[in-house]
């Protein structure tokens, strides 16, 4: 199923230390680098933050105003791409692969979205395939996204989710890249 993917990594990356999340080198590659990896097979992918260098050319945008939260992000991103299928990740999950992503878009099913949960079981709504048309009904019943939380909007969607994973584990700490 053809699929369009949206990057989001545009955070201020504050438990880190204010390091740019994206940029961080895990065994010789960025964590943008590999979220891109994992979904080369996209019809579409846009990055939605700051313009950085990445290993194969890829769209971009920006949420309005910049800084205002990963929803914003990810309503920025689908005005890119028209496929019915959407992969959502965020931008810190340097274990996701492409054999993830494919399983996602297959099990998405009848469901609004199919989505990763993390090795500790915590749901990962940056971390899965959404219904392009289930998310723009959710981002139309929720307004105005700016600072909004990514919990809202999913809130009223029909999600399937994986067992525990350490593909859908985010990295928001140093110790998370112990894990």
């Amino acid at each position: 199923m053809d699929f369009d993917a949206v990057v989001v990594a545009g955070g201020g990356s504050t438990r880190l230390g204010g390091v740019d999340k994206a940029l961080v080198v895990l065994d010789g590659v960025t964590f943008l680098d590999r979220v891109l990896r994992a979904v080369h097979d996209a019809v579409s992918t846009v990055v939605v933050g700051p313009v950085r260098t990445t290993y194969r050319e890829v769209e971009w945008t920006q949420e309005d105003p910049p800084g205002s939260g990963p929803v914003a992000g990810l309503a920025a991103g689908l005005q890119t791409g028209s496929a019915p299928v959407v992969v959502v990740l965020s931008c810190d999950l340097p274990w996701v692969t492409a054999a993830d992503v494919t399983q996602l878009v297959d099990t998405l099913g009848s469901h609004d979205g199919s989505g990763l949960r993390d090795s500790d079981g915590r749901d990962q709504w940056l971390a899965a395939a959404y219904r392009r048309s289930s998310l723009d009904q959710a981002l139309e019943r929720l307004g105005d996204p700016r600072d909004k939380s990514v919990r809202r909007l999913m809130a009223e969607l029909d999600l399937v989710w994986s067992e525990p994973t350490r593909s859908g584990d985010d990295v928001d700490t140093w110790a998370d890249l112990d894990g």
